[in-house]
């Protein structure tokens, strides 16, 4: 008998379920066009919401080397600090970079909350907040989406995101703000193409949560994450924050790449995008397919057509995440369609044609 029949058999369920993933090679050709397994698409699942990702001037800054070690050991470099100091004067307050949004949520939900914090968390929230908050000692409340009439009187912390990955909803902020001590919101989504100068869904509200993550890996193109709070928040990170005490720093060029593309995210970019999920949203509300009204992560539940639907879309050139549950609540199975400021009218309206024909054979 096999020593490894468990995990063979849960491999298994996962197969007969529908449930297992696969990885798939591309490789970009331009801001939103590669090749995918050999196959020629127009790539509309991506997270590179400015159009930065391929910008000649930051694929020139990638100059330098990895730092061998966490930033505390001797793996802090000049382009950490002046990245971290760039953040700083976009936000006003201290910033600390991270290796990932992953560990920027880990740390901060591990370090900030003691035994006995009570904390409340959306039921949408995602996956690294989940964890994070069951790597501290305080005692968890789920509340329905949207639900900040649910905080409980005294919740010490309340934590949200900017935009919801799955559904590109954004909460009323000051809501959960009014309702608890701290509020905490991770950006992810949101930094770089929301409210001034970019700041995210919180700055749109004029909302200054307590605690925010942003990362560096979506609308400006390159790698890592940050969080931004009060002063003792960063002396509290360096001492305490396990996934940043741990880990190896980002590499130099990676800092320097995200220095230049946080320069050049700029309002000319961000109305780009916006006009584009406009004409993205208005197509779609003509074939009876979403609401003209949204943001840049644009939902089409197709239930269990989903997975068929995004295959048809591929054989027509059109790369189109299908996302099935756990990654969203079963019956809920969708197309997730992530616009760019680098998609061209040609693109969305040649994806619209796509669905159109979809939605027809339906």
């Amino acid at each position: 008998m096999s020593p490894y029949g468990p995990l063979k058999r849960r491999v298994q369920a996962l197969t007969e379920a529908g449930l297992k993933r696969h990885l798939r090679t591309l490789q970009m050709s331009g801001a939103t066009t590669g090749v995918l397994d050999g196959q020629p698409v127009h790539v509309f699942c991506s997270n590179d919401y400015l159009g930065l990702a391929r910008h000649p001037e930051i694929t020139a800054a990638y100059q330098g080397s990895g730092v061998g070690a966490a930033r505390l050991i001797c793996g802090n470099r000049s382009a950490h600090e002046a990245l971290e100091a760039a953040l700083t004067d976009l936000y006003g307050r201290p910033a600390t970079l991270m290796s990932s949004g992953y560990h920027a949520n880990l740390a901060l939900l591990s370090t900030v909350l003691e035994d006995g914090d009570v904390v409340v968390s959306d039921a949408l929230n995602h996956a690294s907040i989940i964890d994070g908050l069951r790597l501290s000692k305080a005692q968890r409340t789920i509340i329905a989406h949207g639900r900040a009439d649910a905080i409980p009187a005294g919740a010490h912390m309340a934590v949200v995101e900017g935009i919801y990955s799955m559904d590109g909803d954004i909460l009323d902020l000051r809501a959960y703000q009014q309702a608890a001590r701290w509020l905490a919101i991770d950006e992810a989504h949101a930094f770089g193409v929301l409210g001034p100068e970019g700041r995210g869904a919180a700055a749109a509200q004029e909302v200054q949560p307590d605690f925010l993550v942003g990362t560096l890996g979506k609308a400006l193109g390159v790698y890592g994450a940050f969080i931004v709070g009060p002063p003792v928040l960063r002396e509290l990170l360096l001492s305490q924050g396990r996934s940043f005490i741990y880990t190896t720093g980002l590499p130099e060029p990676v800092a320097a790449a995200a220095l230049v593309a946080l320069s050049l995210a700029n309002d000319a970019r961000r109305e780009k995008l916006a006009d584009n999920v406009q004409r993205l949203r208005r197509g779609l509300s003509d074939l009876g397919l979403g609401s003209r009204e949204g943001h840049h992560i644009v939902p089409v539940v197709c239930g269990e057509r989903t997975m068929a639907v995004a295959s048809a879309l591929l054989d027509q050139g059109y790369w189109v995440a299908g996302i099935r549950p756990p990654t969203v609540p079963a019956g809920t199975d969708r197309l997730r369609i992530t616009l760019s400021a680098a998609h061209s009218y040609d693109q969305i309206d040649g994806l619209l044609d796509a669905l159109s024909q979809e939605t027809r054979r339906a």
